[in-house]
């Protein structure tokens, strides 16, 4: 699939997918991708899994994407599903100001609710703090069952706690939420599913009523029934459908880095003055290769 447009996917699971997939990405026009921490499908047992964990998002999975010429960034959190651990809960809020620094962060997430429990409140308004703090932005996961309601909830909390609106992506989106989210300031990403909640033919009409404005399209791929291409694959069905060049650009690329980029960390020149791709290079001594030809963009290494 041929794309004439640069692509950022703000909300992907690199960590579940395969260097397929980051091949196919790429081939797609993807350029950035922002991986939020989450929920890997079991419950995680002891502090020291969590900062494995963050270490590979700042370190291992950057250096993989690199290899494929993207750009990865993420962002740190506690979710708000082990937020219930309430014993594993507080080593983890220990944890998290060691990496909220690193390079590739950039922002707090993805934290809120899930079941909307006591203790999803407690570390959610505790991580909202530590933006405030720490000057951040914040990437918030809505809940799938009870959506408006825990919507409309996470960002007067949000409020509650004195974040500018502007600097806080609400994620999780659909049609009965949007409208919610733009009239209070917030910027809307929408995950777009290949079967089930929201699909990229509703989020075609999403734009085609509620414009481009503060409106983010991202995929939440990730161990699950999901697709890295949902994004590229969604810009191509605005454009046939319709949509203005410059909408869908905004939707897929430009409002991400706009929002995303007053971090301070994700610049466009990151990927625009890159010095292409080069297998050979290796992480702490590891490759993705397994032995195969390395790919050397040969014109760009000096």
């Amino acid at each position: 699939m041929e794309h004439q447009l640069k692509i950022i996917d703000p909300h992907i699971h690199m960590t579940s997918r395969t260097t397929d997939d980051y091949e196919a990405m790429a081939k797609a026009g993807v350029v950035a991708v922002i991986e939020p921490s989450f929920w890997l499908g079991q419950p995680r047992t002891q502090v020291g899994s969590f900062q494995d964990y963050y270490s590979s998002l700042v370190g291992w999975e950057p250096f993989r994407a690199s290899q494929f010429g993207i750009k990865h960034y993420c962002t740190i959190g506690l979710n708000s599903k082990e937020a219930n651990n309430e014993a594993l809960a507080e080593q983890v809020m220990e944890l998290l100001p060691l990496y909220l620094f690193k390079d590739n962060v950039v922002a707090i997430g993805e934290i809120g609710y899930d079941d909307q429990t006591p203790l999803e409140d407690r570390y959610f308004r505790m991580q909202l703090e530590l933006a405030k703090e720490f000057d951040m932005l914040v990437q918030v996961h809505t809940p799938h069952r009870d959506k408006k309601a825990g919507t409309i909830k996470s960002m007067e909390v949000c409020l509650e706690h004195g974040l500018d609106p502007s600097k806080v992506v609400i994620d999780h989106n659909n049609e009965e939420t949007v409208r919610d989210v733009l009239d209070r300031g917030f910027n809307a990403a929408f995950t777009i599913y290949p079967k089930t909640k929201m699909g990229n033919e509703r989020m075609v009409e999403v734009v085609k009523k509620f414009g481009s404005d503060r409106i983010i399209v991202d995929s939440s791929a990730d161990w699950g029934v999901s697709d890295p291409l949902a994004v590229p694959k969604t810009a191509s069905l605005m454009l046939k459908r319709g949509i203005a060049m410059e909408d869908v650009e905004k939707t897929c690329y430009r409002n991400a880095l706009e929002v995303f980029g007053k971090s301070g960390k994700m610049k466009e020149e990151h990927w625009e003055n890159n010095d292409g791709i080069d297998q050979r290079k290796l992480y702490n001594d590891n490759s993705v290769l397994r032995g195969q030809e390395p790919r050397v963009d040969a014109e760009k290494i000096v």
